[in-house]
């Protein structure tokens, strides 16, 4: 009776153990922001609330990774002019100028016509499990789901960092 406690109280110990282990995709993830942050990444976490797709009743919210890349190249007067935007990879009525499936968060009937043009290159290049993009006087970001690895995040800095000297 006496082994029979014991080895219960050691599976409960390495039970434990093991609950508080981080999962495969933890360290992924972990690795993964490592290197982000190590060529220029800013990395959030948040909880992201798109706007309401058609058909629903209310928004959708979602826990997602935010990789944001910084501007350093705007003027005073540039940032205090500056149209702030946000796009979201859902379907609903305010999509004036972007492709099919997105939409607009805010922003919208803000850029010109060439901005529009080159905001819709940059979408139909991101990879597909990016949800949203927003730009500011401060930094251009995406949401992404973080599937792809160092390939996909590289291409993804490559893509927002060109994209911020545009300057909208």
């Amino acid at each position: 009776m006496k082994w029979m406690i014991i080895i219960l109280i050691m599976m409960s110990l390495i039970g434990s153990m093991m609950w508080v282990m981080p999962t495969q995709r933890q360290k992924y993830q972990a690795a993964l922001r490592m290197k982000a942050k190590s060529i220029g990444f800013q990395i959030q976490l948040e909880k992201v609330i798109p706007p309401r797709a058609k058909g629903e009743m209310e928004p959708d919210s979602r826990d997602m990774t935010a990789y944001r890349v910084l501007r350093h190249d705007l003027s005073r007067e540039e940032k205090n002019n500056f149209n702030a935007w946000q796009i979201y990879r859902v379907e609903s009525v305010a999509n004036i100028g972007l492709p099919d499936g997105w939409s607009w968060a805010h922003g919208e009937r803000t850029l010109s016509d060439t901005q529009l043009q080159k905001l819709s290159d940059l979408i139909l290049a991101l990879p597909s499990g990016v949800f949203s993009l927003e730009s500011s006087p401060v930094l251009v970001g995406v949401h992404w789901d973080e599937e792809g690895g160092d390939a996909v995040m590289e291409q993804l800095y490559g893509l927002l960092d060109a994209f911020s000297k545009e300057g909208f």
